[in-house]
């Protein structure tokens, strides 16, 4: 689970870096399961156009929340362990956030579960 926190609505070109950045850590071709957001759309139609042979997209049907794993990882964060939270500052949060989402990210149980949960077919 790769994941960045911004302090400003993203961008195409956010996206792009983001996307890029995983490439180089895995160095090895992605296949990315997207919605349908508009920046992810665009980013998509830019990193084609910049010829990125190492990058497949599936797309999630249009109104799918429920087929996307990202979705339910939140879900957990937001309404399950960050529920009574409260931060000193949004630095504060975001160190508590990148913890979590580590956490998340060393439990392969946790991991399945919310692509299980999705019932995305992989």
């Amino acid at each position: 689970m790769y994941y960045d926190l911004a302090d400003h609505n993203l961008t195409t070109q956010d996206v792009v870096r983001f996307v890029r950045r995983v490439h180089h850590a895995l160095r090895r071709p992605l296949l990315l399961v997207c919605d349908r957001w508009a920046v992810h759309r665009s980013a998509i139609r830019r990193l084609q156009e910049q010829g990125c042979p190492w990058l497949r997209v599936e797309w999630l049907p249009p109104y799918a929340p429920d087929l996307d794993p990202v979705e339910y990882v939140w879900n957990q964060a937001k309404y399950g362990d960050l529920a009574n939270f409260v931060p000193d500052d949004i630095d504060d949060l975001h160190q508590h956030l990148r913890q979590l989402l580590n956490d998340y990210r060393q439990d392969p149980v946790r991991m399945y579960s919310f692509f299980r949960t999705a019932k995305l077919p992989i």
